[in-house]
């Protein structure tokens, strides 16, 4: 007996280490966001070295992002040499990259103790954490429970500037199977919104199954997850012309409304390092401000630039001294220290940053435009009450949500300090109306509808606790010098249940005429569907270029607006008079028919047969790509 169990443990290690073999590595998941576990199921630590070799030729993707967008910044962060790098990408040595260009990396891979990296070297800066490093900067090339394991010789928890970090990078070189199988070479992916498996693997020629063994995946175990590494087994080295978009068929148009049953997304967007220990504090700091500084406010004289907002005001405490009100400022940098993630700016500060809150600083409303160490900063300036938005924004931090980076207080009246969007409001670029002469092209367009749905996305489902937003409109998106969308004024988001499924009723109907769902105005009826409805008529106003309320006066149902086109026999005829007559054609037929029809399903009238934000990204993900394979190749009509 015991000779037959040594045999089966035998053979049970043989099939392991065979597995071990023939599947590179465990794929990551979500193991990014958990820094305080080294779970060593997944490849958080890094990739293990069981190949052929101990050190090989690999390859990286990077998405260049300011300040890493030419060829040195990204070779020197990478530890590339730039000369191959520029080669790799076919562009010249002293080239820079357009924002959110894929650029291969050519790195020599090798092992270290157990695990294949790069070392690559960087320089903290201030307020930066091990979580922001990995998943910001290196965009999850690396990972905190590897950047915590390799830098264990800090003397300190907390990371302070200047400190120099060693940065291993996620790297891997084939083993005995993958060679035996023709793979010369592994290139770690960073994936992005929308991708699988098999999209992947077809921009670089390699094969799905290849790749699904290579990630410790099986068929029925494809989900991948944005800002996660997917190794990519290649026989030749990657070529630049492999990451251009790859041209794909629209997506076929939904025939009918989507089940909220079947649209139960399994793509996890990570969560970036918003949400730190500290950050629980901040609703209990926002209270002892309250009850011990702030009882009673002076009526503002400057109109708010959201005409919606509508939260009760708060009475704030005269200040009796100077030093009474210097001693409170003294609390509120304490309060900064412990949230370290917002600052707490003196009202002197900020005066200088707006030179005076002069009138040539206005923007709009009460939002102030400054420059804060050298960098531009939208201020708002606020008489009500702020908490809400302050807590909802220092949990969260997404790409496409406007972030708050700090607070001021001065004499009853709140100034929110916000990064600044270039471009300004959404709203300032889509009626054919305005006189600004700003135009947006068809593929900007969708990608801005991209950039929303993404957010909303975000807010619904993996943000903690979920978020309804419940205004969104034109105003309230923002674009950034790239015109890339950002969401803006969370003054009424309103928290939501977990499962993001169950709804709650409220009798305070607040929101923008247009925009709101009839379920809300009638019976006060929350859910996420909301901002699906207010979304649908957004994607409206930015097809046609007309405000929501020259919408209404054509048509009391804005699914009336969309039924000539809709009718088969018609929709292409019908389309011109639809859309917007700035674009003068040149947006791809089909693809415009299947927007509309989308439109169509987020505004129905039932909100449980409107499809969830997660699928509206899916589906506004293949439209964005194929719209950029068809600019690219300018099929104008």
């Amino acid at each position: 007996m015991d000779f037959m169990h040594l045999l089966c443990i035998f053979f049970i290690s043989v099939l392991s280490c065979s597995y071990l073999i023939r599947g590179q590595q465990p794929y990551i998941r979500k193991a990014t966001t958990a820094c305080g576990s080294a779970d060593k199921s997944n490849s958080a630590l890094g990739y293990t070295c069981n190949g052929v070799t101990p050190r090989c030729q690999a390859y990286l993707t990077f998405r260049s992002q300011p300040p890493f967008t030419s060829v040195s910044s990204i070779s020197s962060l990478l530890a590339a040499d730039p000369s191959e790098l520029s080669q790799l990408n076919s562009v010249p040595e002293d080239a820079t990259f357009e924002t959110n260009k894929v650029v291969l990396v050519p790195v020599n891979c090798s092992c270290s103790g157990k695990y294949y990296q790069v070392n690559a070297s960087y320089v903290v800066q201030k307020d930066e954490t091990f979580f922001i490093i990995a998943n910001n900067t290196f965009q999850g090339l690396s990972t905190c429970q590897a950047l915590q394991a390799q830098n264990n010789n800090l003397t300190t928890k907390k990371l302070y500037a200047g400190t120099r970090l060693i940065i291993p990078l996620r790297c891997a070189c084939p083993t005995k199977n993958q060679t035996n199988d023709g793979v010369d070479y592994l290139l770690s992916y960073l994936v992005t919104w929308g991708q699988y498996v098999a999209l992947i693997g077809d921009i670089f020629g390699a094969d799905t199954g290849r790749t699904l063994d290579a990630n410790g995946l099986s068929e029925d175990d494809t989900v991948i997850y944005p800002f996660t590494t997917l190794l990519v087994p290649l026989e030749k080295p990657p070529s630049s012309s492999q990451i251009l978009p790859i041209p794909s068929p629209p997506p076929p148009p939904p025939s009918s409304p989507v089940s909220s049953s079947h649209t139960k997304s399994k793509t996890w967007i990570y969560v970036v390092a918003g949400v730190l220990g500290s950050l629980g504090l901040l609703s209990v700091i926002g209270v002892v401000v309250f009850c011990f500084f702030f009882r009673k406010t002076k009526s503002g004289s400057k109109k708010d630039i959201d005409p919606v907002f509508t939260s009760e005001s708060f009475e704030a405490l005269e200040k009796s001294t100077e030093k009474k009100f210097e001693q409170e400022f003294d609390f509120l940098e304490s309060v900064s220290i412990s949230a370290q993630s917002l600052k707490i700016y003196t009202f002197k500060e900020l005066e200088f940053a707006t030179e005076g809150f002069d009138l040539s600083s206005l923007i709009k409303g009460s939002v102030y435009r400054g420059r804060i160490n050298g960098d531009l900063a939208a201020i708002k300036e606020i008489n009500g009450d702020v908490t809400k938005e302050i807590n909802i924004l220092n949990k969260i931090n997404h790409f496409n949500i406007i972030r708050l980076s700090g607070v001021g207080f001065n004499d009853g009246t709140w100034y929110l300090v916000y990064e600044f969007a270039v471009n300004g409001p959404l709203c300032d670029w889509i009626y054919n109306n305005n006189t600004s002469q700003k135009f947006l092209t068809w593929t900007q367009r969708i990608q801005i509808a991209f950039d929303v749905a993404t957010g909303l996305n975000y807010l619904h489902r993996y943000a903690s606790p979920p978020y309804v937003h419940k205004d969104i409109k034109s105003s309230n998106i923002l674009l950034d010098t790239n015109l890339r969308a950002k969401i803006a004024n969370l003054s009424l988001a309103r928290s939501a249940d977990e499962d993001g499924e169950h709804f709650v009723l409220t009798r305070h109907i607040v929101g923008t005429q247009g925009y709101m769902a009839p379920e809300y105005l009638e019976n006060g009826m929350i859910s996420p569907k909301l901002d699906v409805y207010s979304f649908g008529v957004l994607l409206m106003e930015m097809l046609t270029g007309k405000e929501v309320s020259s919408l209404y006066e054509a048509n009391s149902d804005l699914s009336n607006a969309l039924r000539p086109t809709l009718q088969e026999e018609n929709e292409k005829a019908n389309l011109s008079s639809f859309m917007d007559p700035a674009l003068e054609g040149n947006y791809p037929t089909d693809h415009a028919i299947f927007v509309i029809r989308l439109i169509d399903n987020c505004i129905k009238k039932d909100p449980s047969v409107r499809p969830e934000m997660d699928v509206i990204v899916q589906n506004l993900s293949r439209t964005i790509n194929s719209s950029l394979s068809w600019e690219h190749t300018g099929n104008f009509e």
